[in-house]
């Protein structure tokens, strides 16, 4: 190590510790000890072009242990991605580009949204996958368009989440040779050492799960961490593991290996003594030394000396190539390459079946016009109807096939699909019962908040899962997902709600759609259409411009209101029955025609939803009324279960009488 290099690493350290303290809130330790590690990786490993954060083929990093946000907007600094000083002045302040953990889209050079620990590492396991397929579909020999690394950045926290194991077993089971985690191991959380609560031998652990694990004893030793990167690089056919021993906080005497360093301030007189034990050329707050600048200057004409070349390789390529490189160019697209909307037989089904038989159907629709959706189930896929046929599975042997295999690992498997959403390249679906959305839920939010279009096919949707009982029969769920930002949640009645279910999930850019399937078989109704895209619809109308009562359901009750309908009618009252298989496409909609669906002078409205009842209000109003599930669920079959909450026509029709008594 030179001394520029010395200085590009303490300029690291000194910025993250400048930011936090003038913030006054922040993780300054990881970041300290953290430096040598970042920018020996950066600057001599790393293939990234800061005038391009978005170039193809750039090697991904991911921070996942977020808190430690200053390392990485330090490094997006000092490498020229458009970080200014005082975006690092303004570090964690209202409106900034250095929000107190990295958000993808907000910051340039941000990969993935990290914070929640593990996420990112799981998000990075996703990233890899999607390399290898996508090197496996269009790299050609003398040709590699898809070559580079996947690179984390993760320290004892995220070693110790669940969702690590999770993705480390799976990368280590598919041989994700380029997938290379630097564990920033110095044994401190905040609340004091790992030792009260973790002391496994976390290489043993990697090992056992397929990885090739590495060691460097000082981080600070810059030459053996890019020794160990090296090796890494070197390794095709296992992920590794690079376990670097680092002091929290190091350069700060008063704070160094200190439980304290880990998420507050060092204090203005510990950075002054910082400078000073680093040798630091100034007291001037947010220095960087001209020679860092210069040297960072060369590492970033290296970057764009790489894009270069690429963009070379893809114009040879596009010539000796010109079909596959149309496909790149579609795989890379928004767009879908047809327009389902108006084709007549991806709307076609016949008969009565579960919607997650047809959604089965639709994704084997869609596999054949579509060639990179990919995705799977948490072992499920028998289920779920998920297979897609004729597409082979991905595996370690095999990078070509598209159905993934993703274990019984329902954080990771989520976590992993926005990965690979991220990469970019291809549209992931994961597949689980819905009960077990549970287990996916933080990975699921960050679909969301990131604004990734990833679908999740969630089947099993309510006691109509029957005998496996309350611990299967999911009841609450609906109502959480709805209530989270940014995710749409659809519950279709039938075959053809299903189809709409899955147009939306492909055409919707800005984030996640859940498809929430029956596992017992409904009606195809005659009258479900395209309209369902509206989130609600008039199914069934009353004769008069103003009904009676408005019948509303959503999934499987819609056969429940549709018929309490005709019944109603035979007893001389004209009502109106509403599908409403998404509150938040509805939502969407113009106020005229949430009025036409739902007029403010109807106040007799019934809701019927084998669920929680939460939300439900918003549409029957404080004189209208729900059918739906407030408590857990029961062991028997579905149509007893049915029965015996309350679930019938018979009921539908009995409350729809008391409340046009009331009315």
């Amino acid at each position: 190590m030179n001394r520029v290099e010395q200085l590009c690493i303490n300029a690291i350290r000194v910025l993250s510790a400048e930011a936090v303290e003038k913030a006054k809130s922040g993780h300054p330790g990881m970041p300290l000890g953290a430096a040598p590690m970042a920018y020996t990786l950066w600057a001599r490993h790393m293939k990234h072009n800061p005038y391009n954060p978005q170039w193809v083929n750039r090697d991904r990093f991911v921070l996942s242990a977020g808190h430690a946000s200053m390392l990485i907007y330090s490094l997006l600094h000092l490498f020229g991605y458009g970080l200014t000083i005082e975006d690092i002045k303004n570090f964690r302040q209202f409106g900034s580009r250095t929000p107190g953990h990295p958000e993808y889209g907000h910051t340039p050079g941000v990969e993935t949204t990290t914070g929640p620990l593990g996420q990112g590492f799981a998000n990075a396991v996703g990233m890899a996958l999607a390399e290898a397929y996508l090197a496996a579909k269009f790299n050609r020999p003398g040709y590699n368009l898809v070559d580079h690394y996947t690179y984390v950045i993760a320290g004892d926290g995220c070693m110790m989440e669940g969702i690590s194991y999770e993705a480390a077993s799976l990368a280590g089971t598919l041989g994700l040779g380029k997938l290379i985690v630097l564990y920033d191991s110095n044994s401190i959380t905040i609340e004091g050492s790992t030792d009260i609560a973790f002391r496994e031998d976390v290489g043993k652990r990697f090992e056992a799960q397929g990885w090739q694990v590495l060691k460097v004893e000082d981080g600070n030793d810059i030459e053996a961490i890019d020794e160990a990167i090296a090796r890494a690089k070197a390794e095709t056919t296992k992920p590794s593991l690079i376990i670097i021993r680092t002091q929290i906080a190091y350069g700060c005497p008063a704070k160094q290996g200190s439980a304290s360093a880990h998420g507050e301030p060092l204090g203005q007189e510990n950075v002054d003594q910082m400078k000073e034990y680093l040798g630091w050329p100034s007291q001037e707050p947010f220095y960087v030394p001209s020679e860092v600048k210069e040297h960072m200057n060369a590492l970033m004409e290296k970057g764009r000396r790489a894009e270069q070349e690429w963009n070379s390789l893809w114009e040879a390529y596009s010539k000796e190539y010109p079909e596959l490189a149309e496909e790149w160019r579609a795989w890379h697209s928004d767009e879908l390459p047809v327009d389902l909307l108006n084709d007549d037989d991806f709307w076609k089904f016949d008969g009565k079946t579960a919607t997650r038989n047809a959604s089965g159907e639709v994704i084997n629709r869609l596999a054949k016009f579509i060639p990179n959706l990919i995705g799977g189930s948490a072992d499920l896929a028998p289920s779920n109807k998920t297979t897609m046929k004729g597409r082979g599975d991905f595996s370690a042997e095999d990078r070509t096939g598209s159905n993934l295999h993703f274990g019984v690992r329902e954080h990771a498997m989520a976590a992993i699909a926005n990965g690979m959403a991220l990469h970019g390249g291809l549209r992931p679906y994961v597949a689980t019962f819905f009960v077990f959305s549970d287990y996916m839920k933080a990975a699921m939010r960050l679909s969301a908040l990131m604004g990734l279009p990833v679908t999740y096919v969630l089947t099993h949707d309510s006691i109509g899962v029957g005998e496996d009982g309350p611990t299967h029969q999911p009841v609450e769920h609906l109502a959480a997902l709805r209530s989270m930002p940014n995710m749409t949640v659809f519950r279709p009645a039938d075959s053809k709600e299903t189809a709409a279910g899955w147009y939306l999930a492909l055409t919707r850019k800005t984030g996640p759609t859940a498809l929430v399937l029956t596992r017992q078989n409904v009606p195809l109704y005659q009258e479900t259409s395209k309209e369902a895209l509206k989130g609600a619809y008039i199914l069934v109308d009353s004769e008069k411009e103003v009904p009676d009562i408005i019948l509303i359901a959503s999934g499987s009750e819609v056969q429940l209101v549709y018929e309490a309908c005709k019944v109603l009618k035979e007893k001389g009252i004209d009502a109106r029955v509403v599908s409403m298989p998404s509150w938040e496409l509805f939502e969407e909609q113009p106020e005229e025609y949430k009025r036409k669906v739902l007029p403010d002078a109807v106040k007799a409205r019934l809701a019927v939803e084998a669920g929680s009842s939460l939300g439900w209000h918003r549409y029957v109003g404080c004189k209208g009324d729900v059918i739906a599930l407030d408590r857990f669920g029961a062991s028997g079959k579905a149509d007893v279960l049915f029965k015996e909450f309350g679930f019938t026509v018979d009921r539908v029709v009995e409350r729809a009488l008391e409340l046009l008594k009331k009315a």
